[in-house]
């Protein structure tokens, strides 16, 4: 029952810790692809401690509440579009071959970015983030988008070290019992 409590009560704190990042985000304009990483990083734990089906949970509640409550549209959109990658992470990882899991990663951040610009521009109607796509050339577009897979790659990378860091040294130092 303790092990339980320990991690309801864990992943509750981790989750509103994720929101509250998110809503930070809001407030600094240039926090906009920043905050939703640190978010997904915050959530780990829950998935390394409680399980997949905890990590979902915890995807869930604080994609609907960024939904909800986080003013910057397209921020609470990349988190729910993203945040969900390290629950599939695992799934990614056990591909053998590097460079076709190199591939599965570079077409989920394309995919996702895609989608995630789609439902700005045609389903929340963000004039401004028309008016940013329409402004710039295809070549800055392109180069915007391989820049985010870039930094996709390297956010894949500090999960996998994030989650070995929790494992190793976090952990035992906040639940010594």
């Amino acid at each position: 029952m303790h092990q339980k409590s320990r991690q309801i009560a864990l992943s509750g704190v981790l989750t509103a810790l994720a929101v509250v990042i998110l809503l930070l985000g809001s407030l600094i304009p240039l926090t906009t692809f920043c905050c939703p990483m640190l978010a997904i990083l915050v959530l780990l734990p829950i998935r390394a401690d409680c399980g997949p089906r905890m990590g979902w949970a915890a995807w869930a509640a604080v994609s609907l509440i960024a939904l909800l409550l986080v003013p910057d549209r397209e921020l609470s959109l990349f988190y729910v579009v993203f945040g969900w990658y390290p629950l599939l992470k695992p799934y990614v990882d056990r591909c053998a071959f590097r460079p076709l899991r190199i591939l599965y990663k570079i077409l989920f951040c394309t995919v996702s970015v895609a989608v995630t610009y789609s439902l700005l521009i045609f389903v929340f109607q963000l004039e401004a983030v028309l008016a940013e796509f329409q402004a710039a050339s295809t070549f800055l577009n392109i180069l915007t988008l391989i820049t985010a897979n870039i930094t996709f790659l390297l956010m894949d990378t500090l999960i996998g070290r994030v989650e070995l860091l929790w494992k190793r040294k976090l952990k035992k130092r906040l639940f010594r019992g």
